[in-house]
């Protein structure tokens, strides 16, 4: 399959959508909302307050001992809840009446794109990055990284979801603090025609542009934990190469696996070659008969491919394979160690990793990243049961996290235990063990900026 068979790329569905701008103008002057909206939300406001209102009302009742029938009070009592949960849902509904629909933006005759065509990137971030020396992409001899993660706007399906979505940006922070590497975590859908699996592209790209001292783009998803926070990624493997992806030649190259490589876990070049890659890349991605259409073509090509919509990584895949003179001699496949480790062949193996080896390996002997590819913690679906999902994300978590404790003198109970204890008493030569655990400590480098 080759170019002809991204035609379905190409928003071509029949449905007529307005094209007046009117909308959008009016508001855009001077920042003020639209009349009916203004008017809308004073209305709210006025329901609030009628409605704090009645809740004084009641907590006096209840104070000076007015007695009204029992009856009449839970009817109060149960339209009063009802009216304010109404009112709530109403002003935090993403729809709301007055604002124009965001469909008027998009014209269905053209293919759908990331935003406008940048063609010299590596020359304008070269000519400012030597404008501003005080903002280098090289800090002590080491290129500049930004890991970015994210999770969905809306709270979790499964309320102990949340708890593990906090659990996993603590792991990640932890591993950026330790590492000098700088984090951004979204919870923003910049597109909405690329939600789901394609939330990261759009957010790449804007990074990229809005950040031109950041050399490297690290997107990491939320159910990935940093599990060996001693091992560091060796970037001067990468000088000649602008993204690094966990993955297999054979399996891609040979077997076209849909599964060949993982984007979970990877590393984009700030320059214009991935910016490139991003533009060919997202127009299989817009959600509705676009995606699915681009699903049946990634189905056919790669192998053990269930029937679904289009997904981010067999979309790349697909490219990699049908495009692979233009893109190939700048995509580095990494397996010395785990960028991606799957879960389920490793967390019941910690034990024996604390017995016989050590952090700083990042492989099978200690690995860098465990990502929890097919559990949904904070979904209501998975591939697996979420008992054995969230147990193994704790053990996941307490492994990496008793790296970090250490140099303070505690671990985990057990890595099912989110309860510590001490390890080691207190000392008058701290620095001591400073040298000793301390992970952070790296060969001095200069500062400099390189393109």
């Amino acid at each position: 399959m080759g170019q002809d068979n991204l035609s379905t790329q190409k928003r071509t569905t029949s449905t007529t959508l307005p094209t007046t701008t009117a909308t959008a103008t009016n508001r855009s002057r001077g920042g003020v909302l639209p009349r009916g909206r203004q008017i809308h939300k004073t209305f709210n406001n006025i329901k609030i307050t009628i409605l704090c209102g009645f809740v004084t009302i009641l907590v006096l009742r209840g104070t000076i001992g007015v007695n009204l029938g029992s009856s009449d009070a839970d009817a109060v009592n149960q339209n009063l809840v009802e009216e304010t949960n109404r009112i709530l849902a109403e002003i935090r509904s993403d729809a709301d009446p007055n604002d124009p629909d965001e469909e008027t933006f998009f014209n269905p005759n053209i293919t759908f794109t990331l935003g406008p065509k940048i063609k010299n990137w590596d020359q304008e971030r070269k000519t400012w990055l030597d404008q501003n020396p005080e903002y280098p992409n090289f800090i002590k001899g080491k290129p500049r990284i930004l890991l970015l993660t994210g999770s969905p706007p809306k709270p979790c399906d499964n309320p102990i979801g949340d708890h593990y979505l906090l659990k996993s940006i603590k792991n990640k922070i932890d591993y950026c603090r330790l590492h000098n590497i700088e984090i951004v975590y979204n919870l923003a859908h910049l597109d909405k025609e690329l939600a789901g699996y394609w939330a990261k592209l759009p957010m790449i790209r804007r990074l990229m542009l809005s950040h031109p001292e950041i050399e490297w783009i690290w997107w990491m998803d939320s159910d990935a934990l940093f599990t060996d926070m001693v091992f560091e990624l060796p970037l001067s493997k990468y000088d000649e190469y602008n993204l690094v992806l966990h993955g297999y030649p054979d399996l891609l190259f040979e077997q076209k696996s849909w599964i060949a490589v993982n984007t979970g876990s990877f590393l984009f070049r700030n320059c214009q070659w991935s910016l490139d890659l991003l533009d060919v890349w997202a127009p299989m991605g817009p959600k509705g008969p676009v995606r699915e259409e681009a699903g049946k073509i990634l189905t056919a090509n790669l192998k053990g491919r269930p029937a679904f919509e289009a997904d981010d990584q067999s979309a790349l895949i697909y490219l990699l394979l049908s495009q692979k003179k233009q893109w190939m001699g700048k995509v580095f496949l990494e397996n010395s160690f785990y960028l991606h480790g799957y879960w389920a062949g490793l967390v019941d193996r910690y034990e024996e990793m604390i017995e016989k080896y050590h952090p700083g390996l990042g492989d099978e002997r200690w690995p860098f990243v465990t990502h929890f590819v097919g559990c949904k913690p904070c979904g209501s679906y998975g591939d697996y049961p979420v008992e054995r999902c969230l147990s193994s994300m704790e053990r996941a978590f307490n492994f990496a996290d008793n790296q970090v404790l250490k140099l303070y003198g505690f671990r985990h109970r057990g890595l099912l235990s989110p309860k510590i204890k001490r390890i080691r008493n207190e000392t008058v030569t701290p620095l001591e063990i400073v040298d000793q655990f301390d992970i952070r400590r790296h060969p001095s480098e200069n500062t400099g900026s390189k393109s």
